[in-house]
């Protein structure tokens, strides 16, 4: 019998390899008049969206781009982020989505060490990008988004294709060709590690299709919700959001920049249902002035992830009508990866209580297969009991193929079978994790992670400083901001502003140290600073 049932192999009809692609043509196909996106005074049904997509996808074949090749996409959450994620896996080629935020030398290294093939930026990110493209190897082809909302409109001193003639001219019934692997990658998203340089992490089409049902179940999304993209695209694509929406056939209310006053607006004006934003926006949103802040009698859903969220804001967002779920994951987990799924019985809670129980990190998604908290040294699984702090690691189909071009650090990664995190946290009773640290000394700032070595790499380029050594510092807005502690050298008299202006001249600004504490630094026996004892100092 066990012949008989290896016997019956794959085939065109049994078996497909999965990728979210296909979420476009079906939601295309039956709810091709339902409204896809709304931006400002624009709007597009999801038959519109499709064609749109396929147009791109053709005329990106036209000018060479292949199964392979790297699309760099520096832009906003507009329309043309949003098809992105679909008319460039099209191609066969893989989607490079970058973060805004960047300084130009960092851009230049993540254009060259992807070999971007095109670059599609948007015309308020041209200085950006030229500033990028004068350090670069790679020259890549430019396509230019000419958004008429852009703050600024700087001339073109480069030549450049732009992304609406490359739309007419398209073929809207391009064939794109057939995926053969769903292991085929899909994207590639940078995130820092403690060197500073940033990783390439690079996702494969089947993750993005499991992430995408994971979050539909996980979330209990409805079909058809009316969701806000504030969360920026450029981070974990979106955290999987443009294709889960897709695949619900939702409406899409894209927001170019963030502003307390413009989310309460949207969505009052869009009926917004569903939204995501790190913790930061929610901090935001709770501390806007009054005028600016709407209350609501229906329940709007919000996913929140990044830097844990502090139970006194998750407590502030129901006077506004606002059901928050908490999540945690990473760049190389397509994102959250664990939800701090709510039991009936906390509604018995008082609201402190609740509020506390609701900011853990929680229990694993569906599509995430195992998730444990282990000793680092042992490998075995902490207890249960609240307080033993050790490793998260998982497995599961939403995991990374590995870093680009990085073999070293994708095998310490994927030790023992494992993708370990480098974050620390317990177990509780009820099985839910929380996060207590986390061990590469990673700051999240904004649900953006800034590396502390790549700040003090910067400080040590001042002729001042003889040691420096920076650690994150909580902040009521941010959640975390990064602190610098010097020690100058002899002599030298160099004060704290001074400092903080040689780092944003060196750094992108949300990067910068928000403070300077001066004086010797703790160290081991071997010479190695011991940064928990600075964490205690600003505590």
């Amino acid at each position: 019998m066990k012949e008989a049932y290896e016997a019956l192999a794959k085939n065109p009809a049994n078996y497909v390899p999965l990728t979210p692609i296909s979420f476009l043509q079906r939601t295309a196909e039956i709810y091709g008049e339902r409204e896809a996106i709304i931006y400002g005074t624009r709007r597009y049904s999801w038959r519109q969206c499709y064609e749109r997509c396929l147009r791109m996808a053709s005329s990106l074949t036209e000018l060479g781009i292949g199964k392979g090749d790297t699309v760099a996409v520096l832009a906003f959450n507009t329309p043309e982020m949003f098809e992105a994620h679909f008319f460039v896996p099209m191609t066969g080629a893989v989607l490079n989505t970058i973060n805004t935020r960047l300084d130009a030398e960092t851009l230049a290294y993540i254009l060259d060490f992807g070999e971007a093939k095109v670059l599609i930026v948007d015309r308020e990110l041209l200085p950006l990008a030229q500033k990028a493209l004068q350090q670069t190897k790679q020259k890549p082809l430019l396509i230019l988004i000419d958004d008429e909302t852009a703050l600024q409109k700087p001339d073109v001193e480069l030549e450049v294709k732009h992304y609406e003639e490359l739309i007419i001219s398209g073929d809207p019934e391009f064939s794109c060709p057939p995926l053969e692997d769903e292991w085929q990658a899909l994207s590639l998203n940078y995130t820092s590690g403690t060197t500073g340089k940033p990783k390439g992490v690079v996702y494969h089409h089947r993750g993005a299709y499991l992430m995408s049902m994971g979050t539909a179940a996980g979330w209990e999304l409805p079909n058809h919700p009316r969701y806000l993209y504030c969360v920026p695209m450029f981070h974990c694509n979106g955290w999987c959001h443009v294709w889960t929406m897709t695949l619900l056939a939702a409406t899409v209310v894209c927001m170019r920049a963030f502003s307390p006053k413009l989310l309460f607006d949207l969505l009052e004006r869009h009926e917004v249902t569903h939204f995501a934003g790190a913790p930061v926006v929610l901090n935001m949103l709770a501390n806007a002035p009054p005028e600016e802040q709407k209350h609501f009698e229906r329940s709007i859903k919000v996913m929140t992830a990044g830097a844990p969220p502090p139970p006194k804001v998750l407590e502030n967002m129901t006077k506004f009508g606002f059901e928050v779920m908490h999540t945690y994951g990473l760049t190389e987990t397509y994102g959250h990866i664990l939800l701090s799924a709510p039991q009936a019985e906390w509604k018995t809670k008082s609201e402190d209580r609740r509020a506390e129980l609701l900011s853990r990190q929680g229990v694993r998604f569906p599509t995430m297969e195992e998730v444990k908290v282990i000793d680092p040294q042992t490998q075995v699984p902490v207890p249960a009991d609240g307080n033993t702090i050790g490793e998260i690691v998982m497995r599961g189909n939403t995991t990374m193929k590995g870093y680009l071009n990085n073999e070293k650090a994708t095998a310490e990664a994927f030790s023992g079978g494992w993708f370990h995190s480098g974050d620390l946290a317990v177990v509780h009773e009820d099985g839910y994790i929380q996060i207590k640290d986390r061990a590469k000394d990673i700051i999240i700032s904004g649900g953006e992670n800034i590396s502390s070595v790549e700040i003090e790499n910067v400080l040590y380029q001042h002729p001042d400083i003889n040691e420096a050594a920076v650690v994150a510092m909580q902040d009521e807005t941010w959640g975390e901001v990064p602190c610098a502690f010097v020690e100058l050298k002899t002599g030298k008299n160099t004060d704290a502003q001074q400092l903080i202006e040689f780092c944003t001249e060196r750094l992108a600004r949300f990067k910068k140290p928000k403070k300077i504490i001066f004086g010797p630094l703790p160290k081991t026996a071997t010479g190695k600073i011991q940064k928990h004892e600075l964490r205690g100092r600003i505590k």
